[in-house]
């Protein structure tokens, strides 16, 4: 996906594809979006380990087939062609997703919630420093379709730890009532869900827009392609995986509700930081630096995210209700990022730092003055 996402809009701009339809190129990330829509559906027909892993396979085999297709395929001259395949590739892995966090919530107890997510953190950060940064490396020397050939070939392979995981443990699901789309609807009902929500919508909005503009802003402080790539793609994606690693331990000797002021705190800091530098010329080490900070606190933040989102699923709704809870996180971090833009137009990027810094304010105040320490499912 990282690859995709990358790649593609650069292959496609030096090919002079116009701006608008290299615009289009966003639809492939509809799929992550609406998956909450057909998660009921997978809910609905898994219970025992085996059920997931037919629905992880197939969901797998189908995703790593397709993107085996598209690299037989002309950009150019098949665009609309390849860009259906890569919507319809992307809707197979969220089907996997889905599967894959309703069996990661069922087979994890919520002492050790926060290591298994701290693996899918550092398993998503290593996927974006490999996606977006080496195989653009290997792209120069082996080409559009070897290089697809090889993804391909990587997803399969993925998949063999799945193949040879057993645990004699696992609890299948209780028997309940059919799983219908309105589960979709009942799983606002919960106690404490708004608070959630609110959190989620709100944790990461310090840094995001930080996360939006940082590259333009390097471009604008003299930065070249290669050196951008390695600070912000290497450096940083490095840098988050680690963090997301720590950051399960942190969760899991603090809690979830001292993490939370631990972490979004982090995040205050890291915006302050972000807005001095924009009130100098900074050089190449303190740009380190503030990277440094930017994607620690962001690895920390999200498994903290999915750690809580995790705390919310219903006995057999696991996949629903953690699904439900990401594409909020997620549609809520690409609405700040759309205006991160248009702030940073109209007031300059240390304007924009510093709408940062508010919004990681009342992130943290919301924090301190509406949970407290917890007891849920402990």
């Amino acid at each position: 996906m990282s690859l995709f996402s990358t790649l593609v809009p650069v292959i496609m701009r030096q090919q002079d594809f116009s701006l608008t339809t290299i615009g289009l190129l966003q639809l492939i990330k509809l799929p992550w979006i609406l998956k909450f829509l057909w998660a009921p559906i997978v809910d609905k027909q898994t219970s025992g380990l085996g059920t997931y892993k037919r629905w992880i396979f197939s969901s797998e085999i189908i995703y790593a087939g397709l993107i085996l297709l598209i690299a037989f395929l002309d950009l150019k001259m098949n665009f609309y062609v390849v860009l259906a395949l890569l919507i319809l590739s992307f809707i197979a892995s969220a089907t996997q997703d889905i599967a894959t966090d309703a069996l990661a919530a069922r087979s994890f107890s919520y002492k050790n919630m926060s290591i298994a997510n701290s693996m899918q953190c550092m398993g998503s950060f290593a996927g974006s420093l490999i996606g977006g940064g080496i195989l653009l490396l290997i792209y120069k020397h082996v080409g559009w379709n070897l290089l697809l050939i090889c993804v391909s070939l990587f997803v399969l392979a993925a998949l063999l730890p799945l193949l040879f995981y057993r645990d004699s443990s696992f609890v299948p699901k209780k028997k309940s009532s059919p799983i219908q789309m309105k589960e979709i609807f009942f799983f606002f009902k919960q106690k404490g869900v708004c608070r959630q929500l609110i959190f989620l919508i709100f944790f990461y909005s310090g840094i995001i827009g930080i996360l939006t503009m940082v590259k333009p802003y390097l471009v604008d402080l003299g930065y070249k392609t290669t050196e951008i790539g390695l600070i912000f793609g290497v450096f940083g994606a490095s840098v988050g995986c680690v963090f997301s690693y720590l950051g399960g331990y942190i969760i899991q000797y603090l809690g979830r509700f001292y993490s939370r002021i631990l972490f979004a705190a982090i995040m205050l800091v890291t915006a302050f930081l972000f807005w001095l530098l924009s009130l100098t010329t900074p050089n190449t080490f303190i740009i380190y630096a503030v990277i440094f900070f930017l994607w620690g606190s962001y690895g920390m933040a999200s498994v903290l995210v999915y750690t809580t989102a995790m705390d919310f699923v219903r006995e057999g709704r696991e996949g629903t209700d953690f699904t439900l809870q990401t594409v909020i996180s997620h549609l809520s971090s690409m609405i700040l990022a759309i205006a991160s833009g248009k702030i940073a137009d109209l007031f300059g990027y240390s304007g924009l730092f510093a709408s940062e810094i508010v919004l990681a304010v009342i992130s943290l105040v919301f924090i301190l003055t509406k949970f407290k320490k917890e007891t849920r499912n402990e």
